[in-house]
């Protein structure tokens, strides 16, 4: 699909769809035991899968009401797993994972990064549940073109893919919000028999945690919110602001570094004249399939150019080629190189992100906020990415149908959980400020900020030794804020052949 969607989360080339659930059945004693009121939630042995990694987990099915005010009316599936404590007494309170996208299976993010979640799983289960409209969980999915093709097409034609995608979803998009999204994970916490749970959101998902913390104060025990979004932002006018700031900030630190200066001594000049370049005349490029290395045709436009840059943006490791690229495909004549990270980061998109429940929770939640964001057209224009990202989320939540969105849905969380907040200083999408922004409510809170990352810090450095003590402890103190203090980004790539010694 890659109708430019706001993308909260960034999705890393080693995170693919894939889940398999294997036979024995194994039914969830004490720990699953439910109220009277909810159905018996049944677990079987399983393994969560993607690409070559692969988790043991315990995986189950609970029906939901799709419509809330229609208990009787459609159903949905939502795919449960259990990674248990390796103790054979597990603490009682499990840690709920929730992804980003929006539209991201929280299965496909966690297999990726099991490794960070180690040590917390020594002492206490994890739960992962595919939101509604993700993943397992009755996948809300259309085909559509990507970012590019819908840049270069009026509205109309765009509003006539959107119909064509909502005639071909599973399932009502207006009931896959995220105030409906917060029930299923109550009525799955309450089939468990987990009195309280910690949250680990990322990205979107963050949004989901800080809204169930509103709902259901007294059933979370501590909160990790890495990448967070505001609930009184309004996502979407200001990306291509921040997008043009972690860019600025990438070039700068370019500037300083005399490795990357001396190699690449004039990298703005060059990224405004290969823009303006594409703008003009776009490339036709062959080049290597870059799974099954057979030649593939590719178009690299201005707009593919935006996308490319604003998603290798999101991690240090991936902002520290663009320098090279950037250079390579203008000064050097080799696009080819930039051109494939395009078409790897477009395949990882479409097939990570479920885009109707992207949509769901775009059109009903942000799209309504939007007339009150004062980002003026200039203001976008004067970005690399440019009014097209709104032109076209707006045209699309214009035909999108809009679900429930609670009355408070907007307003700060206030509570005095303890909450760990992690940011990235060159995250191109929720940077810093909106971590500082929450802790106004938030008194018992503590927010880290890690030296020239991007977006999601649970896998950096020292952070997951930090996030399992805070869980752990339910405790902001002494969690060793130090370390965060040596992290530094990865070097910048200098040529093919790595960064400079």
């Amino acid at each position: 699909m890659r109708a430019v969607p706001v993308h909260f989360d960034r999705c890393s080339h080693r995170e693919h769809i894939g889940m398999a659930c294997a036979a024995l059945v194994w039914i969830l004693g004490a720990v699953a035991t439910a109220p009277a009121a909810a159905a018996p939630l049944v677990l079987e042995e399983c393994r969560l899968q993607s690409g070559s990694g692969s988790v043991a987990a315990r995986c189950g099915t609970f029906e939901v009401p799709e419509n809330r005010a229609m208990p009787d009316g459609p159903r949905v599936s939502l795919h449960v797993a259990v990674v248990p404590a390796l103790r054979t007494e597990a603490e009682p309170d499990a840690l709920f994972v929730l992804s980003g996208g929006p539209g991201q299976a929280a299965s496909d993010f966690y297999v990726a990064m099991a490794h960070a979640f180690a040590r917390i799983r020594r002492d206490r289960d994890i739960v992962v549940l595919d939101q509604r409209g993700t993943g397992r969980s009755n996948k809300l999915s259309c085909p559509l073109p990507d970012d590019a093709a819908l840049i270069e097409v009026d509205s109309s034609r765009i509003q006539g893919y959107t119909k064509d995608c909502l005639a071909s979803l599973s399932g009502d998009p207006r009931f896959y919000t995220t105030s409906v999204a917060v029930r299923d994970l109550e009525d799955i916490r309450a089939a468990l028999g987990y009195e309280q749970i910690d949250l680990y959101g990322v990205s979107y998902g963050t949004r989901v945690a800080q809204h169930y913390l509103k709902r259901y104060p007294a059933r979370v025990r501590a909160m990790v919110l890495d990448g967070v979004v505001p609930p009184e932002l309004a996502l979407g006018p200001h990306i291509p602001l921040e997008a043009q700031r972690a860019l600025d900030a990438i070039f700068g630190r370019c500037a300083a570094s005399a490795a990357c200066n001396e190699a690449f001594p004039s990298l703005r000049e060059e990224f405004a004249a290969l823009r303006r370049r594409l703008q003009q005349s776009p490339m036709e490029i062959t080049l290597a399939d870059p799974l099954t290395a057979a030649p593939l045709e590719v178009r690299l436009s201005s707009a593919e150019l935006s996308s490319a840059v604003r998603l290798l943006s999101y991690s240090d490791e991936a902002a520290s080629t663009l320098p090279l690229l950037i250079h390579e495909a203008q000064v050097v004549g080799r696009p080819q190189a930039l051109a494939a990270q395009y078409e790897i980061i477009k395949r990882d998109m479409q097939d990570q992100l479920a885009y109707g429940m992207h949509f769901s929770i775009v059109c009903s939640e942000d799209a309504p906020r939007w007339t009150g964001e004062e980002v003026s057209a200039e203001a976008l224009e004067a970005t690399y990415i440019g009014a097209d990202f709104m032109a076209v989320m707006s045209a699309i939540c214009e035909v999108w149908p809009r679900g429930p969105v609670d009355e408070d849905f907007s307003e700060p969380a206030r509570s005095d959980v303890p909450v760990l907040v992690l940011s990235g200083e060159n995250d191109p999408v929720t940077p810093r400020a909106y971590g500082a922004e929450i802790l106004r409510g938030l008194p018992n809170s503590l927010h880290l900020v890690l030296s020239g990352q991007g977006h999601g810090q649970l896998a950096v450095g020292c952070v997951p030794r930090i996030v399992a003590r805070f869980i752990s402890t339910a405790s902001i103190d002494g969690l060793g804020e130090e370390c965060v203090k040596s992290v530094r980004p990865m070097p910048f790539m200098i040529s093919s052949t790595g960064p400079a010694p």
